[in-house]
């Protein structure tokens, strides 16, 4: 399911975007006339952000004529969108415009590809993302990985309790970190991050929701969930694998028995779609 959020919040992002790029205004002039313009596709992928696009267009009174939808897969030469209205208008956005779709649609070119990936091993596991994206644009990452297929994890530290090893250093141990999460609220779930089978173990006997196994190797989750399960502890629990997690190696890690591979390698590393604007017609 594709995460929306309200036209305002995005809105008011793009006006942010759109002033950084004109705050003086374009002093490149050209003629005051219509124009027509194409976004056209140089790569292959999936493409997200055309929603996010169409304000952004809507803002500088341009109109969007057709576009395919977020999600779709396209090729080199489609067309993703046409729009019409004042060529300086079309040209003042189209930077900011472009620098979106592209950011957009490597991150769900990416999340889709490690979803297939991941699933011909494991057809029930997801793949989400972590909270390393860029500042200020969050919510557009986390837009395009939901688009890609995968799961946006949390949104912000209000999200989700989870326990890492800085709060277990300043805690003084798992056990009291553990403690110190529960203080939070009885609405929110509390997520361990393990370094260790014998910390996997600690936290699942405290009865915690999820467990992020974080930086171990395949083999050393599979160990641990072997005896999760035979401690009886492992259907009580929801267990993540996170950590170095890329296209290259997903498949592996899917295949130890986690429910969820988180990977900062999504938003982090994920190679742009090349992406560009052409005026296919003016009306003089």
């Amino acid at each position: 399911m594709t995460v929306v959020f309200p036209e305002f919040l995005i809105r008011k992002k793009l006006l942010e975007f759109l002033e950084e790029d004109l705050s003086i205004g374009d002093i490149t002039n050209v003629p005051d006339c219509i124009a027509k313009a194409a976004i056209i596709s140089k790569d292959n992928g999936v493409i997200a952000g055309v929603e996010v696009a169409k304000i952004s267009f809507d803002i500088m009174n341009v109109k969007v004529l057709n576009s395919i939808e977020d999600g779709s897969e396209i090729r080199y030469g489609d067309v993703v969108m046409e729009v019409e209205g004042k060529a300086k208008n079309i040209l003042m956005c189209e930077r900011t415009v472009l620098n979106i779709l592209m950011r957009m649609s490597g991150i769900a070119t990416t999340t889709a590809e490690m979803v297939e990936k991941a699933k011909r091993v494991n057809p029930g596991i997801i793949i989400a993302a972590t909270r390393k994206t860029m500042p200020g644009f969050r919510i557009f990452e986390k837009m395009a990985v939901s688009i890609g297929g995968g799961d946006t994890h949390r949104f912000s530290l209000g999200d989700c309790v989870l326990v890492k090893d800085n709060h277990i250093a300043v805690a003084g141990s798992l056990i009291e970190a553990i403690k110190f999460a529960r203080t939070a609220s009885f609405t929110k779930k509390i997520e361990v991050e393990v370094k260790s089978i014998e910390d996997a173990l600690t936290a699942a006997r405290e009865g915690v929701n999820i467990i992020m196994f974080d930086n171990m190797s395949p083999d050393e989750i599979r160990e641990a969930v072997k005896i999760l399960e035979k401690e009886g502890l492992r259907e009580k629990i929801i267990l993540e694998a996170s950590g170095g997690i890329t296209p290259d190696n997903v498949e592996e890690y899917a295949s130890t028995g986690v429910d969820v591979l988180s990977s900062g390698y999504i938003t982090h590393s994920s190679k742009a779609l090349d992406l560009s604007l052409r005026i296919t017609e003016v009306k003089r």
